[in-house]
Parts: structure tokens; C-alpha cells; sequence
């Protein structure tokens, strides 16, 4: 159960976790905040993940399943005033519930497993919301693994976080790598790599999707520079058929994973009966 109810901004405790909305702090410390519901659940789903958990006397009434489970994992919890959880929150209307947790970044080697037929890689993806949206979907299409390149967004982020609705804790991310040296490493994988881009020469609708594909998600206002493309096994467009000039990243992001997707599964069943 929580103890005294933390009414302080400025008490060490709060003033620690509050540090780690900065990155500089983040990267120090390897940990960084989780908040609301969803992401503090999924997050106390993993062993050893969650850290400390604040929560407000209301959150802790309304989710009182989660303060269960974090009191039984050894989880710290520490009641926090409003004041309090609106100093730590990165929202608006903070929902009561924030978590510390530990970095849950997997080495690339250790991502791609021999197994691994769909992996998604933001390359010089700048905004959090776009990158966690991404992550959202790549979990969503069934991706094995997502790839922050080292001139990306932090996957930690608040933002990125909140945008990723908790699918953060569940496929393994990996951060810090080179473009250059995760295109190999998928390629040594077995995994055909396809930047996707407007300037592509083939479309979604011309291309074989059925094996595994590493798909390279570039800047949502400059797409992939010209050495990035040059890795590429190849070079996709989403096809436009209406009127719109271009679908912005995490759009085209998600109709090209789940085309991945449908495809490799399409693939892998066998006919409905009366099918040929």
C-alpha cells in the first residue's frame, strides 16, 4: 500500500522522476516514465520493468487491478497529490496513474531472430507521435521486430510512449543503430529490405510481399535521402488513387506493414476447401 501522500514538487523523490522527461537524464539513468493505464499495464507485464509507480487516491480506486498487480510484483507505490501528478505528467489531463520503468531496449542481434519475417526501421523519423504510432502498428500487423536508428526520435520519449499505447513492452525495440549497419544485419537475417518512398519505381500493387521484408520508414517531411534508398533491396510507393498529393508516415507505414502481413499469411495457410 502507498504511504503518505506525496504533496511536494520539489521533494527529491519527484524531482527524480521528473528529471527523466529529458533524454539526457533518460540515457543516464536507463529509465524512463510510463503514464496512464495502459501503458503502466503492459508495462507491469514484463518482469522487473516497472520501477516505482505514482498514483493519485482516485487512480488507485478506479484501477485498482493495477495497483494489485504492481504491490504484488514488489513495485514501490507512492500516492501522489494532483499537484504532484500534474508536475510529473506529460498531459493535459494526466489520468492518475505513472510509472519509472527500465529501458526494455533488445540488442539488434538479439531482435532479429532467424525466425524474423517482418521488421519495421524509422530512419531519421523525427516526430514521437509518428514513431510510436508506427510501433503501435508494426505490433498491430505482427512485426517481430522495430528499429529506431541512431539519427531517430528516442522510442522513450513521452510522446512516442503514449502513442505506442503500451505496444512498447510488447515486441522487441531496438535503438542506437546505424542505417547503414542495421540494413546489413537484416540483409545477413535473410529479410529483403524496402524503403518506402514516393520516388519509388514499383507500387505496392507490383511487388511480391510474401517473404520476409525489413521495410525502412524515412522523415515525414523529406522522405529517405539518396544513400539510404541505395541499401534498399528496393524502392516502394504506396499508390495514390485519388486526388491526395501523398499519405503522411504513419499511414503509409501502417498500409505497408499490413500488406506485408496479409501477404506472409495469405501465404502460410493452406486453401479453403473447393478453393484451388
Amino acid at each position: 500500500m502507498a504511504g503518505s501522500e506525496l504533496t511536494n514538487i520539489k521533494s527529491p523523490r519527484v524531482k527524480a522522476a521528473r528529471r527523466l522527461t529529458k533524454r539526457a537524464f533518460r540515457d543516464r539513468d536507463r529509465s524512463f516514465l510510463a503514464e496512464g493505464p495502459q501503458a503502466v499495464r503492459e508495462a507491469l507485464a514484463l518482469d522487473g520493468v516497472v520501477v516505482e509507480l505514482f498514483a493519485t487516491a482516485e487512480a488507485e480506486l478506479r484501477h485498482a487491478d493495477i495497483v494489485t498487480a504492481a504491490t504484488a510484483a514488489g513495485v514501490p507505490l507512492h500516492r501522489a497529490s494532483g499537484e504532484v501528478m500534474a508536475e510529473l505528467a506529460q498531459t493535459v489531463t494526466p489520468q492518475g496513474l505513472l510509472a519509472v520503468c527500465r529501458f526494455v531496449h533488445v540488442p539488434l542481434d538479439r531482435a532479429l531472430t532467424a525466425d524474423a519475417r517482418l521488421v519495421a526501421v524509422l530512419a531519421h523519423v523525427r516526430d514521437p507521435g509518428n514513431a510510436g504510432t508506427v510501433l503501435r502498428t508494426a505490433d498491430a500487423a505482427g512485426a517481430d521486430a522495430v528499429v529506431f536508428t541512431d539519427a531517430s526520435v528516442d522510442p522513450y520519449n513521452g510522446k512516442c510512449v503514449r502513442a505506442s499505447a503500451g505496444s512498447l513492452f510488447h515486441l522487441p525495440v531496438t535503438t542506437g543503430a546505424p542505417v547503414a549497419q542495421a540494413v546489413q544485419r537484416l540483409k545477413e537475417a535473410g529479410l529483403r529490405v524496402l524503403a518506402a518512398d514516393g520516388a519509388g519505381t514499383q507500387t505496392l500493387d507490383d511487388v511480391d510481399l510474401s517473404g520476409p521484408t525489413a521495410w525502412i520508414f524515412g522523415n515525414e517531411a523529406w522522405g529517405l535521402p539518396e544513400e539510404i534508398l541505395r541499401l534498399a533491396d528496393g524502392v516502394v510507393r504506396v499508390p495514390i488513387y485519388g486526388r491526395a498529393e501523398s499519405l503522411n508516415l504513419a499511414t503509409a507505414a501502417a498500409v505497408c506493414l499490413y500488406a506485408s502481413a496479409r501477404s506472409q499469411r495469405a501465404g502460410s495457410r493452406p486453401p479453403a476447401p473447393g478453393l484451388p
